[in-house]
């Protein structure tokens, strides 16, 4: 079977410095004409973004698409509210869990597959600075065995 062709576009580190990412969902993203350009440009941001339900409906607010620089009349506000493209019953489940348990959903990817433009959730609880102290170290000593071996290897 062939593999899909994935393109990365942005992904935001920060948010799994930030939270810890118990569950992730693929969505699609309702888009007009120059913002899927300037998507496919690359010109986009979701580090400051969040997705919030709301009336039935997920939507990303913060995410700031750049506008097209050939798209004159046509650019639409960078900064405004974009509907995801979710099945309900995923958006209820989502909505349970947030009111219920203190969860939040952050944007951790944008990307292209098969040409549409595709982006992950993920449902996040919210770190300490001490977890995020641990998350640091435990990084630091996995960059320290993974060079260590690397010098055993070469002799």
């Amino acid at each position: 079977m062939a593999e899909e062709k994935v393109k990365l576009i942005v992904n935001n580190k920060k948010a799994y410095h930030d939270y810890f990412i118990e569950e992730k969902y693929e969505c699609g993203i309702a888009l007009f004409g120059t913002e899927i350009k300037s998507i496919r440009q690359g010109r986009c941001s979701i580090k400051e973004a969040y997705v919030e339900i709301y009336r039935g409906e997920a939507w990303i607010d913060g995410m700031n698409i750049s506008p097209y620089e050939k798209g004159n009349i046509f650019n639409r506000d960078p900064l405004r509210k974009k509907k995801l493209l979710m099945h309900k019953s995923e958006i209820a489940q989502l909505a349970a869990k947030v009111e219920a348990k203190g969860y939040t959903l952050v944007p951790l990817e944008v990307y292209l597959k098969k040409g549409r433009c595709k982006i992950q959730i993920g449902l996040a609880r919210g770190k300490h600075n001490y977890d995020k102290r641990d998350s640091i170290r435990a990084k630091d000593i996995r960059r320290e065995s993974e060079r260590d071996f690397k010098n055993e290897y070469r002799g």
